[in-house]
């Protein structure tokens, strides 16, 4: 992981094969298209007969320029397209990747140009599985996703919620700027390994436990983290609340960090629409009391705790059990009392033992100035400072960040959040 101060685009383009498979959420594939696009990723796609029927195989060539590959023989041009593509390809993604799709590859079977291909691909392999719940949750399938992980392949699991079937559960296709955000992150991690960060530059890899070159790091097993993300929403009546523009990007960002470097990880998440990371424990909260209760029991025995949600500062002391009208209750609304919200990270901070405490501190002026008060104020052992605001860090993919500690500041650092967030546990990994 490079931990330069700017982390740029790679000089040499890098292929992304996108497969994309028989699923009503393979309309999701033309966003993540899109996605890798605007991160300067070339795109190939290879598709499946059945996904033929849920997207047509023009609408990717007009947005990629490029032939979709489907049939095995479908390019009289090229007698083993199977390899062809399989050799062009930095990376293969199969979103969305059905149960179907995912029991063949675990099987080594490949009956079709996407299996073959699959079967044929020495570059790394990641699945975004979509299925009803059922299916999903089939314990056939999940011996086979399983089977895929041990043979090498990463997953950005289903995440929960209302699903094209009608039924509600886990099973559908993580959110395309999360599917974007890590593929970003294994393509780097794919240069890091051949001995080059994204600039080109040679890279500093580890030694596993054979004595192995490694760019990948499981230096958090056997650790708690908690994390904290997102907004807190505070009810001023049933449809009225005070809230902030928080995304949670960055705090779920940094739990799938932890979970990949082997974690046993938290996450106490405020009203998001961000799917749950992989491997990842969720718990979801509203409030800032309820956000608190959360933390606090997550905290008790983690052994890294992070707080990068945006908690609402008050709340309304009696919130309204109705909608107040315009016109009928203007006095009681222009008259709400707001009390203050408990300072999650002071009282948890405070009552430390073992953890090792990250604050965030988004600031619109004198960053690193209040970022240091921040520090000695929460009692944390690091504060994360970026500086927010016209249209900077607040939903963004990317951001600038400092780290702020009882020494001083850091450089800025730059980068997308899913890159931040690892840059972030190379710094405090070593300190647990």
């Amino acid at each position: 992981m490079t931990t330069t101060s700017e982390i740029a685009a790679p000089e040499t383009i890098k292929t992304v094969l996108l497969g994309v498979t028989g699923c009503i959420g393979a309309y999701k594939a033309c966003e993540i298209l899109r996605g890798l696009q605007k991160r300067g990723v070339r795109v190939k796609v290879v598709m499946t007969e059945h996904a033929t029927h849920f997207v047509d195989p023009l609408t990717f060539r007009s947005l990629t320029h490029e032939k979709v590959a489907v049939d095995l023989f479908d390019d009289p041009t090229d007698p083993i397209h199977h390899i062809s593509l399989a050799d062009e390809a930095d990376l293969f993604l199969i979103a969305p990747c059905t149960a179907n799709v995912m029991a063949k590859l675990a099987a080594g079977i490949g009956d079709d140009l996407l299996t073959t291909t699959a079967l044929a691909v020495t570059a790394p392999v990641v699945l975004a599985p979509a299925a009803n719940v059922h299916m999903y949750e089939n314990p056939i399938t999940q011996r086979n996703m399983n089977a895929l992980h041990d043979f090498g392949f990463k997953f950005v699991e289903a995440g929960e919620g209302y699903l094209a079937c009608g039924y509600q559960g886990r099973g559908r296709m993580a959110d395309p700027e999360l599917i974007v955000d890590y593929v970003m992150e294994q393509l780097e991690g794919a240069s890091t390994a051949k001995g080059q960060d994204l600039n080109g530059t040679p890279a500093v890899l580890g030694q596993d436990e054979d004595g192995a070159l490694s760019a990948s790091v499981r230096d958090l097993e056997g650790k708690k983290v908690m994390v904290t993300a997102g907004p807190t929403v505070e009810p001023i009546d049933p449809v009225r609340y005070i809230s902030n523009h928080s995304s949670g990007k960055f705090g779920y960002a940094i739990a799938a960090a932890a979970a990949e470097r082997g974690a046993e990880v938290t996450l106490v998440s405020g009203p998001v629409s961000l799917d749950a990371p992989a491997g990842v424990n969720v718990v979801r909260v509203t409030t800032a009391c309820e956000m608190l209760e959360a933390a606090g029991k997550a905290f008790a025995d983690a052994d890294l705790a992070i707080f990068a949600a945006a908690v609402a500062d008050v709340r309304p002391a009696n919130p309204f059990n109705r909608k107040m009208k315009k016109g009928t209750d203007d006095a009681a609304l222009a008259a709400i009392e707001l009390v203050e919200n408990p300072d999650i990270l002071k009282t948890l901070a405070t009552a430390k033992d073992q953890q090792f405490v990250v604050g965030f501190a988004a600031e619109t002026d004198h960053v690193v100035e209040n970022a240091t008060k921040k520090l000695k104020r929460k009692n944390a052992n690091l504060i994360v400072a970026n500086q927010v605001g016209g249209g900077r860090a607040f939903g963004q993919n990317d951001n600038e960040i400092m780290f702020v500690e009882a020494g001083g500041a850091s450089e800025p650092v730059s980068g997308t959040k899913a890159q931040l967030a690892q840059v972030l546990l190379d710094r405090v990994a070593p300190q647990l």
